[in-house]
């Protein structure tokens, strides 16, 4: 038989399958993966469910139903004060995952190079690579995940194309501040080149932290694909709804990818999203001070327990240094352990880098005392996995006192 394609033969099982399973398999309280486990708004599923009934399920507009596309429109406006034409300048994609592949098909050729921004979404790396085009990798690094200004620099050369980031940031919690943005505005103005900005947790920051779009710089309005995400602004991760905003020069190419991806997103569930973006102003303040409530309650319960929690800006996650444990393994070993033996699943923070083959400093190994938690959960679900986890700490140190006896 013929070789299949080396690069997706070559990729492994994702760490959120592999961790999700070993969930199952022993009866875990999965904070691995980032979904919500209670339903969104009561009237964005009704409209979706009215609209499956009104007869128009056919094949809807390429770039998205008119009545969404006018939602993303007036929402850009109403959020940032961008001004945005529904009809020419955002495409409805299935998924904000499709959204980030159909940008980088809409600018990327092979040999081009693409800056990308560690720790990062798992599908970023092998996208980038599918296409031909060469990734740099620049490393932020905990505690405070600091922007390496210098090493940014560096990225960007003379076959630099794009840079993908994402803000507010997963695994990290972090948001860019205005500074951080106007740096990279001013690198992307230098190289001539574009911005995939993945923004899908632009609504779930928290302590005051306020999401600031790259988009609304100046210099940036032509050069950035700002993506949005149904899924994560209204709980509703399985409709696999997202959205483009980009220049109309940029929109042609990204309808493009996305014909030759999907094509097109169930109408009924356009529909309802768009009467999800016409919500007032006070739904998008309860999201963030809702989960700003659970991640205090995750945090809290896991410094008492004697983690090391990291700060949290804004998306679903938090991330913690087990090493207060005593525990001696790696990141992996330790959700294992913890999802074996406490019955509560973590996901290794490694599985956010790059191999080191891809790094741009090789010798450098990703921190691997971290584990990322998710709380968009019920607060009786938090509780629960603080309650196995604290057994378990308490169990480990028993046995740590035994033997030291």
């Amino acid at each position: 038989m013929q070789p299949q394609n080396s690069l997706l033969s070559a990729t492994g099982t994702t760490i959120f399958t592999v961790m999700s399973a070993l969930a199952v398999q022993h009866g875990a309280i999965n904070l691995g993966q980032g979904f919500p486990d209670y339903d969104g708004p009561e009237d964005v599923i009704e409209a979706a469910a009215a609209a499956l009934k009104d007869g128009r399920n056919q094949y809807p507009p390429l770039t998205g139903v008119p009545e969404l596309r006018g939602a993303v429109a007036a929402h850009n406006r109403r959020f940032y004060g961008l001004e945005v034409d529904p009809d020419a300048e955002v495409v409805v994609t299935s998924g904000a995952t499709e959204a980030v592949t159909a940008c980088l098909m809409a600018v990327l050729n092979p040999g081009d190079e693409c800056v990308l921004i560690e720790p990062l979404y798992d599908t970023y790396l092998p996208v980038v690579r599918l296409l031909g085009a060469v990734p740099r990798l620049v490393r932020l690094s905990p505690p405070d995940w600091a922007l390496p200004r210098a090493e940014l620099a560096a990225a960007f050369g003379p076959k630099t194309k794009a840079i993908l980031f994402n803000t507010p940031m997963n695994p990290t919690g972090k948001v860019f501040t205005g500074a951080e943005l106007a740096f990279l505005a001013d690198l992307i103005a230098r190289h001539d080149c574009y911005a995939i900005c993945d923004e899908v947790y632009e609504h779930l920051t928290f302590d005051g932290w306020r999401h600031i779009p790259l988009m609304t710089l100046p210099g940036m309005r032509e050069r950035c694909m700002r993506i949005g995400s149904a899924g994560k602004t209204f709980s509703l991760t399985g409709w696999k709804v997202g959205y483009v905003t980009c220049d109309r020069s940029l929109a042609p190419n990204v309808a493009k990818a996305h014909q030759n991806l999907t094509f097109t997103t169930p109408p009924n569930l356009q529909r309802g999203v768009a009467v999800g973006l016409m919500k007032d102003d006070a739904y998008f303040e309860g999201l963030s001070s809702s989960l700003q409530a659970r991640r205090d309650r995750l945090a809290r319960g896991l410094k008492e327990l004697g983690f090391g929690v990291l700060e949290a800006r804004g998306s679903y996650f938090i991330t913690a240094d087990f090493r207060p444990l005593g525990f001696n393994g790696d990141d992996v070993a330790f959700c294992r352990t913890l999802t074996e033996e406490a019955k509560v699943t973590a996901i290794p923070v490694t599985a956010f880098y790059a191999p080191r083959e891809h790094a741009l400093d090789a010798s450098a190994d990703a921190p691997s005392h971290y584990a990322r938690f998710a709380f968009c959960k019920g607060e009786a679900v938090i509780d629960e996995a603080l309650g196995r986890m604290k057994k378990w700490v308490e169990s480990r140190r028993g046995q740590l006192t035994a033997a030291a006896g």
